[in-house]
């Protein structure tokens, strides 16, 4: 619609409704009292005395209404006699019955308040009739001693049965003796009949009075009276049977009941029936009907009975109004659109009505047996024009004049009368409360509008009404084109409408899914809605529903909610974590969780639930004990407790409550052996899916409360957030409050002046054990997920240098390790000890750490002195070390000299350094200790030598002539050469080679071979000169070096051999060995003879164990008999 100025009037702008038709407009009542005090004159004062009560009473619409009828009654001018007070409204009925009292008891002492003028004003009377008053609170009826009640002179008596308390109120004495069988002052066990019953209600009005019967919570007294002996089920029924017609009978008596108990207790299945059948006798009694007219007359008959003949006649603005609503339906319905005249005209005929609504009653409601033709058309529209009048703004009479003033949350009085119509009907044996699902569907349309502020004309809630009214008989139904039809006339927004609507089908109780086989789209490209709409006679699956979920115990939902989390895999898994750490399932006490130090994550069950800031007592004792508050627990950093946040589970549990309703419902329909048509099935499982789904998410969502000890130790309980996708572990370690890690923690960071304060001021020992446990004992510090990654941080720094490891012995000795991993058995050992190295005292000193570039900064030359060595280890000496682009200072530990020198002979003997003292050099061999002065000097180990290189060729000066030479000539002229001595190892090795290649041999008066330096000049040399004789097979040395060498055909001078050496990889060497089929074939096309020597090292030989020379050598054995490893002293 265009915002502009509003095309339309209202249709009570256009036509006035005549005078009698414009009172009793619709509100609520809802004061409630104890009739009976006030009948006895106790109680309160507030209700007893007239002028407070109407003093504090506001006189609501309901009120007024029902006291207009009543006392219009009781003066004779209404036929109606019976009045249910629970059809009008829900609360306050107890205060109504007293207003009513309070009316028709003494009107002419009546006080002058507002309140009073207000009822005098809606009763329309210049005087009020003055009534006989019988109270039946039966409520106050004991099922066997009966009640104590007033006569009509203020006497008082105990009666036990409801007509004779009744039979009393109105005549006393005199009551009684009339309805007994023998005219006695006495009660009769049964009840009186009609006739009886009509003389009884007449005695009054010989004094000129009215009688006014006033029944309150009729249903406590009967099923308590009934569940006694079953006969009083009959009794009660006659009663009131009887009561009602007589009732009608007597011109000026009324009766106002009211059924309904306000004990649920009574309201059971057979209290349901009671109801039912008094309803239907209290039914029975209502206005009489006139005979319908013809369907053709309608429009004309409605309209000169409630307007007033100057408005009608005013004929010519109707087709302005008329064009106006067809142009709103237009825009929702194609067909109306193309034929828009028809309606036009249609509309102008029948105005103010829309004549799709007069169709729809004279189409289908006068199908209804309590439907009383025209005459209830008269009556159900003259309510809804008296309503609307006062509130309506659209320019039709349709179903928006049903739905009773906006804001309003009660039926309106011609919903009331239509619901109460339709459920007359019976349809199965069973009668439709149609009140309660008018009620029900229009509150959940009111929800639905407050989202769509377009829908400004209430659409949805006449969608509602339209549909009631299209249901009727139960079974009919009404396609969309004809829903629009009746609430398009203020032309809403279509996208809006399709929206709401839709919203209606996924929220509706009573809607009948069994009619949404076929879909319809409201315009081209809008929402798919049902074609069909009926309003069903059963509940459907939604409120089957929600009746099954009322129906779930609470033990039911723990126990799913329990068996729920304990399948959840996100709590638990660890998937994808290299250092998962313990995960607890629904552990119930303390004790359950063990106490060692691993870290541990506990996953409390629905009873540990608790608030972010408010931990639960559950939680704090897993934190705080091991078995009991007698047995603290130690390892207070290692153990997370995760439970659900009481909010997210109440949500669960929620969740879990509709989802097992869905069940509930499956299996219902399975036991009826309903069968479901492939609309609902379908519903009912994407309904199953969703809610199971639904409580799953919830369940993993309400597990975000962690619960552990903070830095300060305290108890926090706080919020996280769930990374989607990820697992509960994955969670808590993006949280930094949780301060949950994997990563490796820095050696440096465990150092007195790092961050984690594990040192106390002055200390510079700890246990091992100690500071690999801080972490889970002390609040303060990270949680490590790998407890072994801090004992790898300690081993770090210990082969970094930054701490030293002691091991006590019972001698009260040492052992220590620095920059070398300590064995298993002392990392195990519970005496470790870690030392910062500037308070150590080295007792062992790895020999590798001498070798140069092995510790910064000590080696700087060629040659490293042992009084370098010394003032290195002196205590307290501070290097820098380059580390990853930047230096880092680092102290070196104190090591005695013994310890110092006792490393340099394992480094010797290792071959790892070579030693000079003096004119003496080490290699190899074991070093003395007075050889080992300050001045003592290490060296990188000697390169081996090449055989050619003690030729005398080569090496001419250590030969006697061409021929003879000796080994201690060798040694000496090759020191004399290098410029110092070479180790003897060395000299002996180049020898040996030079044997093995057939280049020298001792002569016959050589003394023995092989020999240590102190024999060398016994070892007399010559050179062979001969063609060399090559001879295959291994050989072992321990030169460091595997070598191939080639030899070809000597020729008549002397000629070194050709050789090629060089250090191979083991993929090297697997290649060599593919081509050494090539190279003999090779030396065979040219006559040459090819010799392949491998030399397999293995250092350093101070650690070669016995055990470990056997498995190499058994290794070697399998390549060629003879190949193995031997001492270079062998």
């Amino acid at each position: 619609m265009s915002s502009g100025t509003p095309q339309w009037r209202p249709w009570h702008a256009i036509v006035r409704l005549r005078d009698e038709l414009k009172s009793g407009d619709l509100s609520l009542a809802s004061f409630a009292a104890d009739l009976y005090d006030v009948v006895m004159q106790q109680g309160q004062a507030l209700y007893r005395e007239p002028d407070e009560f109407f003093a504090l009473t506001y006189p609501t619409a309901n009120m007024r209404r029902l006291a207009r009828e009543v006392v219009r009654r009781l003066a004779g001018l209404s036929d109606r006699a019976v009045y249910q007070l629970e059809l009008y409204y829900g609360g306050g009925k107890t205060h109504t019955l007293i207003t009513l009292y309070h009316l028709a008891r003494r009107p002419e002492r009546l006080p002058n308040l507002p309140a009073v003028e207000e009822f005098r004003a809606s009763i329309g009377l210049n005087s009020l009739p003055r009534a006989r008053i019988a109270v039946l609170a039966f409520d106050k009826i004991d099922p066997e001693k009966g009640l104590e009640i007033p006569g009509p002179g203020g006497e008082r008596r105990w009666l036990r049965h409801p007509w004779s308390i009744l039979a009393y109120q109105l005549a006393g004495s005199e009551g009684l003796r009339l309805i007994h069988s023998e005219g006695q002052d006495a009660e009769r066990e049964t009840p009186p009949a009609e006739n009886l019953l009509t003389t009884l209600l007449s005695l009054p009005a010989r004094q000129n009075n009215a009688t006014l019967v006033l029944m309150d919570e009729v249903l406590i007294y009967v099923r308590e009276k009934v569940g006694l002996d079953s006969v009083w089920r009959w009794r009660i029924n006659d009663f009131f049977q009887y009561l009602t017609q007589a009732a009608n009978k007597v011109a000026t008596c009324a009766v106002v009941v009211s059924l309904l108990a306000s004990d649920p207790r009574k309201s059971d299945a057979l209290g349901r029936e009671l109801s039912n059948e008094l309803q239907e006798i209290l039914g029975r009694q209502r206005e009489p009907v006139i005979q319908p007219v013809e369907k053709e007359d309608v429009a004309e008959v409605l309209r000169r009975r409630f307007f007033t003949p100057e408005s009608i006649r005013a004929g010519d603005l109707f087709r302005s109004q008329a064009i106006f609503a067809v142009n709103g339906i237009a825009s929702l319905v194609e067909e109306v659109a193309r034929q828009r005249h028809e309606l036009e005209e249609r509309i102008v005929n029948s105005y103010p009505f829309h004549p799709d609504l007069i169709d729809l009653f004279y189409g289908k409601w006068t199908d209804l047996q309590s439907f009383q033709g025209t005459r209830g058309t008269l009556r159900n529209f003259a309510l809804a024009l008296r309503d609307a009048a006062g509130w309506d703004a659209c320019p039709l009479v349709s179903v928006n004049a049903f739905i009773g003033p906006p804001n309003s949350r009660d039926l309106s009085e011609v919903a009331r009368e239509l619901a109460t119509t339709a459920e007359n009907e019976s349809y199965e044996g069973r009668r439709q409360a149609w009140s309660a699902i008018l009620q029900s569907e229009l509150e959940k349309a009111r929800q639905i509008q407050r989202d769509f502020p377009s829908l400004r004309f209430r659409e949805v809630e006449q969608a509602v009404f339209a549909t009631f009214l299209h249901s009727q008989p139960v079974g009919r139904d009404a396609n969309l084109h004809e829903l629009l039809r009746l609430i398009g006339q203020m032309g809403p927004d279509r996208i809006a409408l399709a929206e709401a609507l839709k919203r209606w089908t996924e929220l509706s109780w009573f809607l009948d899914e069994r009619t949404w086989s076929e879909s319809q789209r409201l315009g081209e490209d809008g929402q798919e809605l049902p074609k069909v709409w009926r309003l069903g006679a059963r509940p459907n699956l939604r409120q089957m529903h929600h009746d099954a979920c009322q129906n779930i115990s609470p033990e039911a939902i723990e126990s799913y909610l329990r068996r729920e989390i304990e399948e959840c895999r996100y709590l638990y898994s660890t998937s994808g974590e290299s250092h998962p750490p313990r995960v607890h399932k629904l552990p119930r006490e303390p004790r359950d969780v063990e106490d060692n130090g691993e870290l541990r994550i506990v996953i409390l069950g629905p009873e540990g639930a608790c608030r972010p800031e408010r931990p639960s007592e559950l939680a704090i004792r897993f934190l705080s004990e091991k078995s009991g508050p007698e047995a603290p627990r130690v390892y207070r950093n290692a153990i997370i407790v995760v439970a659900p946040d009481s909010r997210g589970l109440n949500g669960a549990r929620d969740a879990i409550r509709s989802y097992l309703g869905w069940l509930d419902v499956e299996e219902r329909l399975r036991r009826e052996e309903q069968e479901l048509d492939s609309t609902r099935q379908l519903m009912l499982e994407r309904e199953k899916h969703e809610s199971e789904q639904l409580l799953k998410e919830l369940v993993r969502e309400s597990y975000n409360v962690v619960i552990a000890f903070g830095t300060d130790n305290q108890v926090e309980a706080f919020q996280i957030k769930l990374l989607p996708g990820r697992h509960l572990v994955a969670s808590l370690k993006a949280d930094g409050r949780v301060r949950l890690s994997d990563q490796p923690i820095a050696a440096e960071a465990l150092l007195p002046e790092g961050p984690y304060e594990l040192w106390r001021r002055g200390e510079s020992v700890r246990r091992y054990k100690d500071v690999v446990e801080a972490f889970a004992q002390f609040v303060h510090l990270p949680r490590i997920l790998d407890r072994q990654a801090i004992s790898q941080t300690l081993i770090d720094g210990c082969l970094k240098g930054q701490f030293v490891f002691r091991l006590p012995r019972p001698d009260r000795s040492y052992r220590t390790f620095w920059r070398q991993r300590p064995d298993d058995a002392a990392l195990q050992d519970p005496a470790l000890e870690v030392v910062l190295a500037e308070a150590a005292s080295l007792t062992e000193l790895a020999p590798e750490l001498l070798e140069p570039g092995a510790l910064p900064e000590l080696w700087d030359a060629e040659e490293l002195s042992l009084s370098r060595l010394y003032t290195y280890f002196a205590g307290g000496y501070v290097v820098h070390e380059q580390r990853d682009g930047y230096s880092e200072p680092l102290t070196i530990p104190q090591a005695a000299p013994a310890v110092i020198r006792q490393a340099v002979r394992e480094a010797v003997r290792g071959r790892q350094l070579w030693l000079l003292s003096g004119r003496s050099s080490f290699w190899g061999e074991e070093v003395a200790e007075d050889v080992l002065s300050e001045q003592a000097r290490l060296r990188r180990p000697p390169a081996p030598l090449a055989a050619s290189e003690i030729l005398p060729e080569r090496l001419p000066e250590a030969w006697h002539g061409e021929e003879q030479t000796t080994a201690r000539d060798i040694a000496d002229a090759l020191a004399q050469r290098v410029g110092v001595p070479l180790p003897w190892l060395t000299v002996r090795a180049v020898i040996e080679d030079a044997f093995q290649q057939r280049l020298l041999e001792r002569s016959n008066d050589s003394g023995p071979w092989p020999c240590d330096y102190a024999g060398a000049r016994a070892v007399k040399l010559l050179v062979i000169r001969q063609e060399p004789v090559l001879v295959a097979g291994p050989q072992s040395t321990l030169m460091g070096a595997a070598g191939v060498g080639a030899v070809r055909e000597p020729p008549t001078a002397y000629v070194q051999p050709l050789r090629a050496e060089a250090m191979l990889e083991s993929g090297e060497l697997q290649s060599l060995a593919e081509v050494v089929g090539e190279l003999f074939k090779i030396c065979g096309d040219y006559n040459l003879t090819l010799r392949i020597q491998v030399g397999i090292e293995v250092e350093p030989a101070s650690r070669v164990t016995g055990e470990a020379l056997q498995r190499l050598n058994a290794v070697l054995e399998e390549v060629a008999s003879g190949l193995k490893l031997r001492s270079a002293f062998a």
